[in-house]
């Protein structure tokens, strides 16, 4: 027997989506590449979210046998609420991955991880053999950093000295992200702290060196990762 109260059975999403009718297109593409029997990889975020309403609508009208991976409770409940198999890296390998991002610049390296699920999202992607990127023209930048700091997941004892650490490895800003409907700071799916970081200059080995420090869970810059980029 289904859930059929409120919450079990409508969408939910946090704020307005952004230039939806763009993104929407976007979404429309991906979803005609799910073929039947495959494994997906969903990742986080507005353009995520409208293309897993688009693979389930296609699901759904062609009897299509597919399994979600979702990289965030967020998506998790989506995918739950829309009717489509969900399961996990302990079970299934995905054939393939899709995402949003903040940023992309010209040699397909990104920024992501304003949702706060940069770890469970670079995890997903690591895994699959093939990776999406959704975006509009608005997430296309010359440098990354232009538009938004990089995020960093850190354990909790460790956020002094990740602070520290990031400041010497040339950080100009380290923010601890706080919430906005609860007091006190984001809490990200793995129970960690996020700290948004302004670099000047972000070079090929900055993704590496931040990863090295102890207490780093994650960071939101995904350097030669080698996506496909869809855009509208």
């Amino acid at each position: 027997m289904k859930w059929m109260n409120n919450l079990a059975t409508q969408l939910l999403w946090s704020g307005e989506i952004s230039n939806r009718a763009e993104k929407q297109v976007v979404a429309d593409k991906l979803a005609a590449m799910v073929k039947d029997g495959q494994t997906i990889g969903a990742g986080s975020g507005s353009t995520s979210f409208l293309a897993l309403q688009a693979i389930a609508a296609r699901v759904q009208e062609e009897g299509l046998n597919c399994r979600v991976i979702p990289t965030s409770k967020e998506i998790e409940m989506s995918a739950s609420i829309l009717g489509l198999q969900v399961t996990s890296l302990m079970s299934d390998k995905p054939d393939w991955y899709f995402d949003g991002a903040d940023e992309v610049d010209g040699g397909k390296n990104l920024i992501k991880g304003r949702g706060g699920a940069m770890y469970r999202e670079k995890l997903v992607m690591s895994c699959a053999a093939q990776t999406y990127i959704l975006v509009d023209q608005s997430k296309f930048v010359k440098k990354l950093g232009e538009k938004f700091d990089v995020p960093v997941e850190v354990q909790q004892e460790a956020l002094h000295y990740a602070e520290t650490q990031l400041g010497l490895l040339g950080a100009n800003t380290v923010n601890l992200r706080l919430a906005e409907k609860k007091d006190g700071p984001v809490i990200t799916e793995s129970g960690n702290f996020i700290l948004d970081c302004n670099f000047s200059e972000i070079g090929s080995d900055l993704e590496a060196k931040i990863k090295d420090l102890t207490g780093v869970i994650e960071s939101g810059l995904f350097w030669g990762y080698n996506p496909e980029i869809l855009s509208n």
